[in-house]
């Protein structure tokens, strides 16, 4: 649907004047020079994945139980196909393969440079494969749409069949193969080049590997190669601190390969609006703001060896990448609120003098609140991008693919091949830990346990650790069920009384009375306390359902998939 509203609005359409359109581009006069074939690429960054934000948080962070989303279908396995947010994700990745499927086409046919025909086309491809590795790991086997127009134009749009997942990852390669083929090894600042795809291809094969039910081990080298090459070959390095991947000041960092490159702009869905759903209300001056009910999991907490009920004064705090994934009692984020000296969460909460707005109570049924995804007030988004944010948009960039995670895809790759020893495996592993926790000893020997928790903390609430769970799923079901399983995934009671207690008189008391005697005392719920139930988790989980719509517009989704010979059916 939304490949056809794009290819009306980029060709001329005769009305009862027989008039050509004046406020649209018409196809047959564009694409005609390199700066237009740039811009035509341009929103492939931002606007058609706009209504996947919510699900790519709620599926790579709420149902994983990184996150706690109070009353969400996600944070206890109660998903059905009539979720809005799973709509919403299921239209928007289509849209981004059928808007990159036409714009690829209409360049193809255009006289631009070739180099930036080539460039641009291959942009369009990289994206297309994006959306494919999303729809491949949240829905299993899917229909694979190579060419939209035509099956448009013979109506046999909404008849695709499911192809198995075995053969939508072959194409998923197929097609980034095609893009390395034709990206540039560098690109302006932002855009995607010959290694972003390749960092891409790695972390495909990986998950790759495992979908036939046992590990593949020439996809996993494949993995590891394509991992290697971009490490050394890219010319991209880590960032020093953690934290500045995620600043505003990290739309500029090299280290985030793949990124939605939001933009406020009078077109609303080119806009970033995660701040709403996941800053804290009165965070800027827009009104547009309510996530302080929800927050990080405990479980999340637990992994970084953090416990909300211990005396703030006293926590170990060693791993860096905790404060930039969530604040809490005690923190003071620096680079939001840059004109106040810096977001103090509990004066944020507490203190009327700091905040206006304050609502004097704590709200986080998990103690904290997440630091990622926020931009901060107005005052921090002119002072580092120079323009003003909006209503429910920034134009903080959302990483989906960092250099970070090629690292962890090298280690993980060398460790299931059973090369636990193995230098580059070492020393990437090492590379992503020791920046986190400066003090850290280097490792010697790696195991699957180490990286698999290493990724969780390195890409905290950025939309992956699903995936994570996906992956191993395909080959180790019961592994990934225990842990679903296992995790503590409910909130605490009575944190306001502890935490005001604390802002009064800075002692901190796990034992608080209220003015008639009752303990206030913070609790953890577990079930038996009437929390949420712990996750009924099967294997069939790790397939969510299409949503009613999908099923409704092809039946044929409801029907088993089919093997495709990729290879000799589809060409570029």
């Amino acid at each position: 649907m939304a490949a056809s509203v794009l290819s009306l609005g980029l060709t001329s359409c005769e009305d009862f004047l027989d008039r050509p359109t004046e406020d649209s581009y018409v196809a047959s006069g564009y694409y005609k020079t390199d700066a237009e074939c740039i811009a035509a690429v341009d929103y492939l960054y931002n606007s058609p994945w706009y209504d996947f934000q919510r699900g790519f948080f709620k599926v790579g962070e709420v149902l994983s139980g990184n996150y706690y989303w109070d009353g969400s279908p996600y944070q206890n396995f109660s998903l059905n196909s009539n979720d809005v947010d799973l709509r919403n994700m299921s239209y928007s990745l289509w849209a981004v393969n059928g808007h990159a499927n036409i714009v690829r086409h209409y360049i193809e046919d255009g006289s631009a440079s070739e180099a930036v025909k080539n460039q641009t086309m291959g942009e369009c491809l990289l994206w297309k494969a994006m959306a494919y590795f999303y729809l491949v790991r949240t829905f299993g086997d899917v229909p694979i749409v190579h060419d939209n127009v035509a099956m448009i134009e013979d109506n046999t749009y909404n008849e695709q069949p499911k192809v198995y997942k075995a053969d939508v990852y072959e194409y998923i390669v197929m097609t980034l193969e095609k893009a390395i083929e034709l990206l540039p090894e560098k690109c302006a600042e932002g855009r995607l080049d010959k290694y972003c795809a390749k960092g891409l291809l790695a972390k495909v094969y990986l998950t790759k590997a495992g979908v036939t039910g046992s590990l593949n081990n020439a996809d996993l080298q494949k993995a590891a190669d394509y991992a290697k090459d971009v490490i050394e070959n890219s010319g991209r390095e880590l960032e020093k601190n953690y934290a500045d991947v995620f600043k505003l000041e990290g739309n500029k960092s090299p280290e985030n390969m793949i990124a939605w490159r939001w933009v406020v702009s009078s077109q609303w869905t080119s806009q970033n609006t995660f701040q709403s759903d996941l800053g804290m209300t009165g965070i800027d001056e827009y009104g547009d703001v309510w996530g302080e009910w929800n927050g990080p999991s405990v479980d999340l907490q637990d992994a970084f060896g953090y416990n909300i009920l211990d005396d703030p004064s006293t926590r170990p705090d060693v791993d860096t990448r905790r404060k930039a994934t969530m604040m809490t009692v005690g923190d003071v984020v620096p680079y939001l609120w840059r004109d106040k000296g810096g977001f103090d969460y509990m004066r944020f909460e507490y203190d009327s003098d700091y905040n206006p707005a304050a609502w004097g109570e704590h709200r986080s049924p998990t103690g904290c609140n997440v630091v990622k995804h926020l931009y901060g007030n107005n005052a921090d988004h002119v002072t580092v991008l120079g323009t003003s944010a909006a209503r429910m948009a920034s134009s903080l960039c959302t990483p989906l693919l960092r250099l970070a995670d090629v690292y962890l895809v090298l280690a993980e790759a060398k460790v299931l091949m059973g090369q636990t020893t193995d230098a580059d495996a070492l020393k990437c592993y090492n590379a992503v830990h020791q920046r986190a926790i400066p003090s850290a000893a280097a490792e010697t020997s790696l195991t699957f346990d180490k990286i698999w928790k290493e990724r969780r903390l390195e890409l905290a609430c950025e939309g992956d650790r699903w995936y994570d769970f996906v992956r191993l799923a395909y080959y180790n079901p019961t592994k990934a069920i225990n842990e679903l399983k296992s995790q503590r995934r409910n909130q605490y009671w009575n944190l306001d009384g502890m935490f005001k207690e604390y802002f009064k008189t800075g002692q901190w008391q796990l034992v608080n009375k209220d003015k008639d005697g009752k303990d206030q005392t913070a609790m953890y719920a577990s079930p038996s306390d009437g929390g949420a139930p712990i996750p009924n988790v099967t294997e069939n989980s790790f397939t969510i359902p299409f949503p009613m719509e999908d099923l409704t517009f092809n039946p044929r989704l409801k029907d088993e998939p089919i093997h495709v010979d990729v290879r000799a059916t589809y060409q570029y």
